[in-house]
This record gives C-alpha cells, sequence and structure tokens, in this order.
C-alpha cells in the first residue's frame, strides 16, 4: 500500500465511511457491478492492460493505477466475470458486455479490486 493521495472531490462526493456511496456499473452497458456500501475505498498501484486493443497491436499497453474498491467476498459482486489466470493474475471484467478488465482477483487473498477509473457511480 502506498501511501494516501489527496483525494479529488467526484471521488470524496461517492465516498462514505471508506465505502461506494453509490452502486457500480459498467461504462459500457447498462449493467450493475456493485451495489452500495460493499466496496472499500484502496489506493495501490497495480498494472491493468488497456480496456481496448488495436488488430495490429502486439504488446497489451499496460496502465498503472491506484484507486481500487477492494471486494472481499466474490460472491458480493452483481455481474462480474472472471478470465482465466493470466501470468498468475484472474482479471475482472464486465459479466453482461464482457469488456475489461476492470480489476482483478488475488489468488493469495482472495480479494477482489476494481479500477475506481473503469466504473460509473450510479
Amino acid at each position: 500500500m502506498t501511501a494516501p493521495a489527496e483525494l479529488s472531490p467526484e471521488l470524496r462526493a461517492v465516498l462514505e465511511n471508506g465505502l461506494n456511496k453509490t452502486a457500480l456499473t459498467c461504462l459500457h452497458c447498462p449493467s450493475r457491478i456493485l451495489n452500495p456500501s460493499v466496496g472499500t475505498f484502496v489506493q495501490q498501484e497495480f498494472s491493468l492492460p488497456s480496456m481496448t486493443k488495436q488488430k495490429d497491436e502486439i504488446q497489451d499497453e499496460k496502465h498503472e493505477l491506484r484507486e481500487f474498491w477492494k471486494v472481499k467476498d466474490m460472491f458480493h459482486f452483481e455481474n462480474v466475470g472472471f478470465s482465466n489466470t493470466v501470468d498468475g493474475v484472474k482479471y475482472l471484467t464486465c459479466a453482461d458486455c464482457e469488456m475489461g478488465p476492470i480489476g482483478w482477483h488475488d489468488l493469495v487473498t482472495k480479494e477482489n479490486f476494481i479500477a475506481v477509473s473503469r466504473v460509473r457511480n450510479s
């Protein structure tokens, strides 16, 4: 974990006691990912592959992200898909439109992390 950075006003508006104040939905379809007050806000660095890839792109571009909603139990999600294990990581996607990765599943702790920037607050 890294030291907490200053939170943006947009992020503070969707936080309540460290939890997601509103439901989280997919950026690409209306699917609900997580109900309110289920995800705990955490700041830690993790690289996720780009959500879009060009046809002729050989290597996936990675994005270093720092703000996540931590979900302790995979059964707390509403609509999330889990990838096969890739390089020791299971990625999370929208279960309805299959866009992603929106986060990752930690194989050791069994905790799940949804990138704040890859979901919408509804």
